[in-house]
């Protein structure tokens, strides 16, 4: 029982402030909306569609950086620490080559927009905001790169203060460049753009400086010296960074591709699933803060050969992850006619709200797991099978079966949302198999 303690207490030490960070991210983007949508309709639904399309292309880079974290915290924890600063390099080398193709990606598929059978007014504007944003894309990939270290080596306050203050500094530049205060020039939605490019560039540099200038960290050698290119590390980096972003980017993308498929049924239920996947997207951010401490303990453990403390890190995660999605649950369940009141007045939409709010409660449990098997299975740099799992519950079970009960057994919204369910069931299940089963293994070596 004390032993458990200690899992429990070290897990939610870690996750804790990882969850903050994810929240102070996704706040940002909250802000911006909620600013943008004073100046008018049109460029609050620009905003909407470009924010869709450059987060589906975003993961893919957040992937990458994801690759760092297992590698430093295995090599700390196998004592290797000059490792740590070496694989930090590489990586860094690696996501900013990556970040350069995703900004020439988002800035001149920017220019598709106009093809997406979009109002010429939002069209306008998106194109003009999406080149701004992809910016931005290097940035923040620099600031993930220096996140991930630090979490590689257990270190997670530092990039949870910067995301909180840079929520004020963002929504101060928005103040000015929004809406033209203090002598700035009012830009609209475009001055959304500049605000998150200004604050995400300063949230790089400001971690980069202190990690390279702690004294703290010297042991880990972070500097950007090179002394060589180390090919076998940016191998690793690339093997486990891209299956991890495309397993990223095929989870957004089956739950944009449903949300397309609801907005075929018409504004209600398109309205309704976007409340209850806000809030469904809340609880999921913090859940990645869970994951991520999943990450960090295992691959520590698997570095030192600890192999009986490996599979309890990972397996009292999971548990976490599952206790703390069943009392969102519940409370999805006792407030589902009051939570979507706070978004709209419209009764059918509050209706059909506070139905889908009953199956989120339930895909919830599944997805805390799934979530939190991903980042434990990372922790054993094992990212390929899970991509594998992942194509196939999403793409080949969940979105065809919410199709079916959809518009073949007329189910509407609510098919669509069992999709959901019947998906991350079988990945949560499939992924905690196989980390069980890897665990074991590597205990009967």
């Amino acid at each position: 029982m004390e032993n458990l303690k200690r899992h429990i207490n070290e897990t939610v030490k870690l996750a804790v402030p990882v969850s903050i960070g994810q929240i102070g991210h996704i706040m940002m983007g909250v802000v911006d909306s909620l600013m943008v949508g004073q100046v008018g309709t049109v460029p609050l639904a620009a905003a909407a569609l470009v924010n869709g399309l450059f987060f589906l292309v975003l993961v893919l880079g957040i992937g990458m950086t994801m690759a760092i974290t297992p590698l430093v915290a295995i090599s700390k924890g196998a004592n290797n620490v000059d490792d740590c600063g070496m694989i930090l390099r590489q990586a860094l080398l690696v996501n900013m080559v990556f970040a350069l193709l995703l900004l020439a990606m988002i800035f001149f598929g920017a220019d598709l927009i106009q093809y997406m059978n979009q109002p010429p007014e939002v069209v306008a504007e998106a194109r003009s905001y999406m080149k701004i944003l992809a910016l931005s894309v290097i940035p923040f990939l620099l600031f993930q790169v220096y996140r991930q270290f630090l979490e590689g080596i257990s270190v997670v306050k530092p990039p949870m203060i910067i995301a909180v203050l840079a929520n004020l500094f963002n929504a101060f530049s928005n103040w000015c460049l929004i809406f033209g205060n203090l002598g700035f020039p009012a830009l609209g939605l475009d001055g959304a753009g500049i605000s998150t490019f200004l604050t995400r560039t300063i949230m790089a540099f400001v971690l980069m400086f202190y990690v390279i200038n702690s004294k703290k960290f010297a042991i880990y050698n972070p500097t950007l010296k090179y002394k060589t290119i180390n090919l076998k590390v940016i191998k690793k980096v690339i093997a486990i960074g891209l299956p991890s972003g495309l397993q990223y980017f095929l989870e957004v993308g089956a739950f944009s591709f449903s949300a397309i498929m609801i907005g075929w049924l018409g504004a209600v239920p398109l309205a309704a699933h976007q409340i209850a996947i806000n809030l469904a997207s809340v609880t999921y951010m913090i859940v990645l803060g869970i994951g991520a401490a999943g990450t960090i303990r295992v691959g520590s453990a698997l570095g030192k050969r600890d192999y009986k403390n490996m599979r309890r890190a990972g397996f009292t995660a999971i548990g976490i992850a599952i206790s703390l999605m069943f009392c969102f649950a519940i409370i999805f369940i006792v407030l589902r006619n009051f939570l979507p009141t706070l978004y709209v007045d419209d009764i059918p939409v509050i209706e059909l709200a506070s139905t889908l709010l009953i199956v989120a409660a339930l895909f919830q449990l599944f997805d805390g797991t799934q979530a939190t098997a991903i980042g434990v299975l990372r922790g054993l740099t094992d990212v390929k099978i899970p991509l594998i799992i992942s194509f196939g519950a999403y793409w080949l079970l969940g979105v065809p079966v919410g199709y079916i009960l959809a518009f073949t057994f007329e189910l509407g919204t609510m098919g669509i949302w069992l999709g959901f369910l019947v998906g991350l069931a079988s990945v949560a299940i499939s992924l905690t198999m196989r980390f069980n089963h890897l665990s074991k293994k590597e205990l009967s070596v």
